[in-house]
């Protein structure tokens, strides 16, 4: 199951892992079950990690059919999705994100997880369309948002559910940079390879600094906000 849905493949010393559900690759249970497997994988396994979706798709955010299935299947998932991101984000290699097209709501936030991000250039959409859609963004969302954001685009991004394309993904923080389709498998791989000369354990060090209080903040708002969340 893990391999059907998040692909490894080791490239060297860098760890690829490829989200591929055949669809949008919505975060569904099984999804964020298979990507936590690789990610402990590779933890033992790289000196850095490359994280991309499928061609066109990066990740489409909570799987909406569990969403709307009932509000403990919702609680569920949206924990599990927060605690997940919250590994990532203080994950202790290096983590370069292929952002290989749309990357809306959880998935915009996945982005925001990464320590490079490099989109594909292209007719795709990136953002948080939450309050778009009747839902308001989860504390731990803002929490990454202001984290990581262009402090002057973090209302257009959230409040205003502003969806960029990705030139904009990049003005704005979600992107590092665009490159063209045919570049961006070596410029993720260039990336990752630079990332994996530094020293490992200072890196680790460094990153868990830098990031575990936002971590540990989310991954506690999440649990004690579900329920006014989704009432």
């Amino acid at each position: 199951m893990t391999d059907a849905l998040v692909h490894y493949e080791k490239r060297g010393d860098i760890a690829w892992l490829t989200m591929d559900d055949g669809k949008a690759n919505a975060l569904s249970p099984a999804l964020i079950e298979a990507l936590d497997a690789a990610l402990a994988r590779a933890v033992d396994d790289a000196k850095a990690i490359v994280l991309a979706g499928r061609p066109g798709r990066f990740c489409a955010g909570y799987d909406l059919k569990v969403m709307m299935s009932g509000k403990g299947p919702a609680s569920a998932l949206t924990a599990q999705g927060a605690e997940m991101m919250g590994r990532l984000y203080t994950l202790p290699l290096p983590v370069v994100i292929a952002c290989t097209g749309h990357a809306m709501a959880g998935g915009a936030l996945v982005l925001l997880c990464g320590d490079r991000r490099i989109g594909v250039a292209g007719g795709f959409k990136i953002g948080l369309n939450e309050v778009q859609i009747g839902i308001p963004l989860p504390q731990f969302g803002i929490d990454l948002v202001t984290d990581r954001l262009d402090p002057r685009e973090v209302t257009n991004a959230t409040m205003a559910s502003t969806i960029y394309d990705p030139d904009g993904a990049a003005e704005a923080g979600f992107l590092d940079r665009v490159v063209a389709a045919e570049e961006l498998e070596a410029a993720v791989q260039a990336e990752a390879e630079g990332l994996a000369k530094l020293s490992t354990n200072a890196y680790a060090k460094t990153k868990f600094g830098v990031r575990k209080a936002t971590a540990d903040k989310f991954v506690a708002e999440v649990h004690a906000n579900l329920d006014a969340l989704l009432s």
